[in-house]
């Protein structure tokens, strides 16, 4: 893995990285906008130790910060962990890595029953299907340093896994907030409407 020094040349607090999100939020936000910004402004493990939880039995979302057009986290994952499927409710998402590997898999909706639960208009499923087929797309590593993964409109549909032999810490903005997701349980052939929390809020945990 490259030096952190060398991969990050630009030691950005967390409060400097939210100021410059706030001061985007001026104008139009689009995603190629937000990503030349988090590529300009890499935000190192320590500046993050605040928002960093580790949970044996599953990954841990923890809120930095959150308003209206924003909200930026950490999420922690111990080797293994990994979401469900799941889409982003038809809103922007990027994810860097500060520490560690995570996989992202991309996956595309190719049929399902309830053809008419999809592309609601301001959110992408309502769900609600009992026989669906997703079809995989490919795969990428998003490491220490290495690149960015960008959810949009057109892709929307993707898993997070920890491949590597370490926690990884990942930093994550949504545009706009979201608070549940459709997640995709292939093997009982349904996919459901999932509620979101948060492990962390402000550096504090809020659960056990």
């Amino acid at each position: 893995m490259a030096n952190a020094t060398q991969t990050h040349p630009l030691q950005t607090g967390i409060g400097n990285f939210i100021a410059g999100l706030k001061e985007l939020e001026r104008d139009l936000i689009t995603k190629d906008k937000i990503a030349a910004y988090m590529a300009a402004m890499p935000v190192r493990a320590e500046a993050l130790q605040d928002y960093v939880w580790w949970r044996d039995s599953f990954y841990t979302r923890n809120l930095i910060y959150r308003d209206d057009l924003f909200e930026v986290m950490t999420i922690c994952w111990s080797p293994g962990q990994k979401t469900a499927i799941h889409t982003h409710n038809g809103q922007l998402g990027w994810m860097t890595v500060a520490q560690g590997e995570v996989t992202t898999h991309e996956f595309s909706h190719a049929s399902c029953n309830a053809p008419e639960n999809q592309n609601v208009v301001n959110i992408d499923c309502l769900g609600g299907a009992t026989e669906l087929q997703i079809d995989r797309l490919g795969s990428i590593v998003c490491a220490e340093g290495t690149g960015m993964v960008t959810v949009d409109k057109l892709q929307t549909i993707h898993q997070i896994e920890n491949t590597g032999n370490t926690g990884c810490i990942s930093l994550h903005v949504y545009s706009k907030p979201f608070d549940s997701c459709i997640a995709f349980d292939l093997d009982q052939q349904r996919c459901y409407r999932r509620q979101l929390s948060y492990f962390s809020k402000d550096g504090t945990p809020i659960q056990a």
